[in-house]
């Protein structure tokens, strides 16, 4: 087991920032609701509260009891974590006067305290809280403040118990990681051994001690995490995995042949099924995106059990599932309150009567690449796009026929294979091109054309969990507009998304 610095999430945008922090010390971590501390075990070395949308004084703040692990681990609050230390203990907690979001710089540190150590005097760090604590507790020593916040950090006397009222996992706090290095090496006693080498050795002799002798399906889409997990489970069980990689009719032009292609020189035993027409069918007439994905995925688990039943005593099912998609998939107020339905997140049905097997569960994107990497896979299918499970059903915003499929194939193979040509490909987190359910004028030789709408979307990220848009050059978007009009039929209009998440998703369904 890894040693684990378990992180208490009260709702701040902030809390998988935190985690991906911390991943980058080598040292392993997990996300909790505050309201579902985990128990308490020996691989448990520290623990972080998460900052908060609520203030301390709101009715219906989160006020999780911290009795069983405070003065048991080393503990750092961080925003509201440190406010609510601070505040269960008697201080007061009240809202701020002044501004406080946005850059600020320490004008006083206290380097002798191992929180703070190496950490450079008017250092600039990100603030984003609408209360500050005015009177810290007894017991509570001010060991870093701003020139209009006192309390910019605190240590509490006789434990190993931490707050701060600036956001060290931000980019806007440069020194950010030094402060978090010292709290989770030096306080906490971290190994950072929980590198990409340790968890393909780890998670190969779990899945030999889970698995045995049992036969596994896993349905491949062609992406990184399910090519990664079907490659993590082949080292395990050899011949007693068996890939599906079925053809919803959804997926990127010529993806298909040129995936099964692929696999071929990776040694892995992978099916091909053509249902093309049965997904058809199951989304006929329908336009509500979540409708969608669970015609989709309600489709997708029909043909995966009838040629799951083509293998003689199959046990497990393997599945590609990251950390983000169960993380975005629960509320850090107990039951999910869902943004989207991810497809591979929440079980299966009971007629399939089939375990599931999760290898990469607890990994972000950029985690599973690297893990790609120590497992020597190519780069070329590593470096791959994220590619949403329900394809190209939910990037067509309005009923999904074949012909609609048919014009978005066409303007997103023209994208994708432009980027690749220009050498930008590698450069952007994820692309594609969207369908929108409108039409405009155009003009076409001397014709008047009533004709589709292509949007095209590129961010820049690192997980996914955020994004950014991507300036790709105007030449570039010019000569894709131009070709796609000028090639797909039915197509007179070309736009381009500069929109980030938040507030907008990457994908648009």
């Amino acid at each position: 087991m890894h040693e684990t610095i378990i992180i208490l999430d009260f709702g701040s945008q902030y809390t998988q920032l935190i985690a991906r922090r911390v991943r980058e010390l080598n040292v392993y971590c997990e996300i909790h609701p505050y309201n579902s501390i985990p128990e308490i075990n020996q691989n448990i070395k520290g623990v972080i509260l998460s900052g908060s949308p609520y203030s301390v004084r709101d009715k219906n703040a989160p006020r999780p009891d911290l009795s069983d692990i405070r003065k048991i681990f080393p503990i750092l609050g961080v925003c509201y974590g440190a406010q609510y230390l601070a505040n269960i203990d008697g201080g007061e907690v009240l809202p701020s006067k002044i501004r406080e979001y946005g850059r600020a710089n320490l004008s006083f540190i206290d380097s002798s305290n191992e929180l703070m150590k190496g950490m450079t005097n008017g250092c600039q760090v990100w603030m984003s809280h609408g209360d500050t604590i005015l009177n810290i507790p007894d017991g509570y020593k001010i060991v870093t403040s701003t020139a209009d916040v006192k309390v910019g950090g605190f240590k509490i006397e006789g434990e190993d118990t931490y707050g701060i009222q600036f956001h060290p996992e931000v980019y806007h706090t440069p020194e950010g990681m030094i402060l978090l290095r010292n709290f989770i090496v030096d306080i906490c006693g971290c190994s950072q051994s929980w590198t990409p080498e340790s968890f393909v050795d780890t998670t190969i002799a779990e899945l030999k001690k889970k698995l045995t002798d049992d036969k596994v399906v896993l349905g491949l889409s062609g992406g990184v995490d399910s090519s990664v997990a079907s490659v993590l489970l082949h080292k395990a069980i050899g011949k007693n995995l068996t890939c599906i990689f079925v053809d919803n009719g959804l997926l990127r032009k010529n993806e298909f042949e040129s995936v099964l292609d692929s696999y071929k020189h990776m040694g892995l035993n992978v099916i091909g099924v053509d249902s093309k027409k049965r997904f058809y069918k199951a989304l006929a007439g329908i336009t509500d995106p979540e409708l969608k994905r669970k015609a989709i995925g309600n489709t997708f688990i029909e043909v995966f059990d009838d040629e799951a039943h083509k293998i003689k005593n199959v046990n497990w099912l393997a599945q590609g599932t990251i950390y983000p998609d169960i993380i975005e998939s629960k509320s850090v107020k107990g039951p999910s309150a869902t943004i989207k339905s991810h497809h591979n997140v929440g079980g299966l049905p009971d007629f399939m009567k089939l375990k599931i097997v999760e290898p990469l569960n607890t990994l972000f994107k950029d985690e599973v690449r690297r893990i790609g990497k120590a497992l020597k896979m190519d780069d070329s299918l590593l470096g791959r796009h994220p590619f949403p499970g329900p394809g190209l059903g939910i990037r067509i915003l309005s009923d999904v026929t074949e012909e609609k499929v048919r014009v978005l194939q066409e303007a997103d193979y023209i994208f994708i294979e432009g980027l690749k040509k220009y050498g930008l490909y590698d450069e952007v987190w994820q692309a594609g091109a969207i369908l929108l359910p409108v039409q405009s004028v155009g003009v076409m030789g001397d014709e008047r054309t009533y004709e589709n709408a292509i949007v095209l979307r590129a961010v820049g990220s690192t997980d996914g969990m955020t994004a950014d848009w991507s300036h790709l050059p105007y030449k570039f978007l010019a000569k894709i507009s131009n070709e796609i009009i000028n090639k797909v039929k039915g197509v007179n209009r070309v736009v381009y998304d500069i929109s980030s998440k938040p507030p907008a998703t990457i994908e648009w369904e």
